[in-house]
């Protein structure tokens, strides 16, 4: 306890949280549009391709069969070469939280008209290649991190994969700077996932106000204050994923999109279309 107490601030971990938040994310929240936030998004992007690199190289890094303890205890490297095989499924407890995971990963739905209202002469056809560009490159990013993550550790992958070096590449200085740019992509998405979800409360709850600043910042403190309370006291962000993918994830994802086409599509209910949405 007395060393605890004694810590720098600076290795506060709920501190630098609101420090950042304050600093970083609620500024870029409180911007009116976000055609701006492309700019960031942009350089997120670029820190996530940086992480997929990282992890294909120190793919040769790690030996195989890895060792059986981290690298800061003694090692008790295994012989067994079984665990150096992949399998092309392997399913466990684990598995429960893969779709729901994958489905929150892919969720751009709530963008979507933001992004189409802002961009130049908006047509249904730009918007399909600005989807498909933004869906093609970041499954891309996804798929060769999980498949070198999984290369690399095998059946001893954590659920975050970066954990995974902790054990094993412990004081490696690339890894730590992919950790820095984890950091910086994930303050540089908040605020764009936070544009659409101040939108449809001031939509919901606000729309017979006319527009003030004054809604406009106390939503977005209300929605951040939110965001940070949840990283404070979730102890594992997998459960966040694995709930919200199950739930809300799946019915933007699925369920809505089939039920607005229902009801707006003139054809008949039982043509091939419509069966199929069913």
């Amino acid at each position: 306890l007395s060393s605890f107490s004694n810590r720098s601030w600076y290795l506060d971990g709920r501190l630098l949280l609101l420090i950042t938040s304050v600093c970083i994310v609620f500024p870029l929240a409180l911007l009116p549009k976000i055609g701006f936030l492309g700019y960031t998004s942009s350089l997120s992007f670029f820190f996530m391709v940086y992480f997929a690199l990282v992890v294909m190289i120190k793919k040769w890094s790690i030996p195989c069969p890895l060792p059986l303890k981290s690298a800061i205890e003694p090692l008790q490297v295994s012989n067994s070469t079984a665990d150096c095989k992949a399998k092309l499924f392997h399913l466990s407890k684990e598995s429960a939280y893969a779709i729901p995971t994958m489905a929150f990963s892919f969720l751009c739905h709530t963008s979507v008209l933001p992004i189409y209202c802002e961009l130049q002469s908006p047509s249904k056809s730009r918007m399909q290649n600005v989807t498909v560009t933004g869906i093609g490159l970041s499954f891309l990013i996804y798929f060769m991190s999980a498949l070198f993550g999984y290369l690399t550790f095998y059946d001893k992958v954590d659920s975050e994969l970066l954990q995974s070096y902790n054990k094993y590449l412990p004081h490696d200085t690339v890894i730590l700077t992919v950790k820095l740019a984890i950091l910086f992509a994930v303050l540089l998405t908040v605020p764009l996932i936070h544009f659409p979800a101040r939108k449809a409360v001031l939509m919901l709850f606000f729309s017979h106000l006319p527009v003030s600043w004054i809604c406009h910042i106390f939503v977005t403190l209300a929605l951040n204050t939110i965001v940070v309370l949840f990283a404070m006291y979730v102890p594992d962000i997998k459960n966040m994923f694995g709930v919200v993918g199950s739930t809300t994830s799946t019915c933007l994802l699925f369920v809505y999109p089939g039920l607005f086409y229902l009801k707006l599509s003139r054809e008949d209910f039982l043509s091939p279309q419509k069966l199929g949405v069913c």
